[in-house]
């Protein structure tokens, strides 16, 4: 029997309000399970285990003065973290936590065979956020602190990373810039927040070549951004072999979306999603973890998710 596709979600991570009107607001994750369930499909998924993630397992992919600055911060009662533009409330290092602990929760249930993959539906998001500074959104990398997670318990060499997001994921770039054990591949529209992923950056040092970035403008739709992932993305998995794969998932790649200009279509991340899949079925024994990002139409976001989610189940 095949294992099934896991959920990890908590409500816990709507606790984490960024204020009124602000895109990254609560109501994502109300719009996340609401398409699960009007598409039949959360009903099927076993929920991943919920926990918070610990120091020790943050301070694999941030630095222990920035943890302490954020939990302080948020504490305290700042309305922002003084390390870039993410807004906060009391209660966001509590979801950020769980956020985090969830994703590490999906990584264990997908390496130890439990399921086959897993979706998480989780924020604040993660893939702005630096190994010392939280930003665009972000405040824990939730996607680095899983690749590193499989890595030191799981025993995985090489982890690929997947963001299709349409704004680039600097942060887990900086993380893993100088290590050739994570591939880091990227789709995103260019100039947009934050200004970086440009082709030229490709690693450094042990890490060379282990970042992929495929800039594109306002505009782009399946052509370009699934032309990106079959040419660039799918000769490197070729060659790198991942044990496990993991997608930074945000959906603010589909058109409408207020903060993006790409022009994607539920269809189109059913496409996305069986390339994916198909490189960790080649290489990773299907191993799979999505993680939730951007997606800031709600509407959009809850339907996108259900095309995604459903593809990841029918394996």
């Amino acid at each position: 029997m095949i294992p099934p596709t896991g959920l990890a979600a908590d409500s816990l991570c709507m606790k984490h309000d960024p204020g009124f009107g602000h895109p990254e607001c609560p109501q994502r994750y109300e719009s996340v399970i609401l398409g699960l369930e009007e598409a039949g499909l959360a009903e099927k998924m076993p929920r991943v285990p919920a926990r918070d993630a610990t120091r020790q397992e943050l301070r694999r992919v941030h630095m222990s003065h920035y943890l302490d600055l954020a939990e302080n911060m948020i504490k305290d009662g700042a309305p922002e973290l003084a390390t870039g533009d993410t807004a906060v409330c009391e209660h966001s290092w509590d979801a950020a936590l769980r956020a985090a602990g969830l994703t590490l929760s999906a990584v264990d249930a997908v390496m130890t065979g439990r399921m086959a993959n897993a979706f998480c539906a989780v924020r604040p998001p993660g893939h702005h956020a630096t190994a010392a500074r939280g930003m665009g959104f972000c405040v824990l990398n939730n996607v680095a602190a899983a690749a590193r997670h499989a890595q030191k318990i799981h025993g995985a060499q090489k982890v690929l990373i997947v963001d299709w997001d349409v704004h680039h994921g600097n942060g887990t770039q900086d993380i893993f810039y100088e290590d050739g054990s994570v591939l880091f591949f990227s789709t995103h529209q260019y100039l947009l927040y934050p200004g970086t992923g440009r082709r030229e950056e490709r690693g450094k040092g042990e890490g060379l070549g282990c970042t992929i970035n495929c800039p594109l403008p306002a505009g782009s739709a399946r052509t370009e951004v699934l032309g990106a992932m079959r040419d660039r993305l799918l000769p490197a998995a070729e060659s790198f072999r991942p044990d496990l794969v993991l997608i930074s998932a945000g959906f603010d790649s589909r058109a409408g979306d207020p903060l993006g200009g790409f022009l994607l279509t539920d269809d189109d991340f059913v496409e996305m999603t069986r390339l994916v899949m198909g490189i960790a079925e080649r290489h990773a024994a299907r191993r799979l973890v999505s993680v939730l990002e951007g997606g800031y139409h709600r509407g959009g976001l809850g339907a996108a998710v259900a095309a995604h989610v459903g593809t990841l189940m029918d394996g």
